[in-house]
């Protein structure tokens, strides 16, 4: 798995963009998104709607994988 960040196209709200994520944040981002029956498209466009003037769409998708991995793990406690 290649730790160097690619660029994963999206369609947001209509609108194509792409993101440079390393393969195991998209990997993990694909599995939330099958895991909660959400299309990527979908799941990237909520997180880009959310995410701070201050934050950059590859990085609130990172964070975001983060904090489900870290609720993830609070749930096996």
């Amino acid at each position: 798995m290649n730790s160097r960040p690619r660029k994963h196209s999206l369609t947001l709200r209509g609108h194509r963009t792409s993101v440079s994520l390393e393969d195991p944040f998209w990997l993990a981002f694909r599995q939330i998104a099958t895991r909660n029956g959400r299309p990527i498209n979908e799941l990237a466009a909520e997180i880009d709607e959310s995410r701070g003037a201050d934050c950059g769409l590859a990085s609130a998708i990172r964070l975001f994988v983060l904090r489900d991995l870290q609720a993830q793990l609070a749930d096996q406690d």
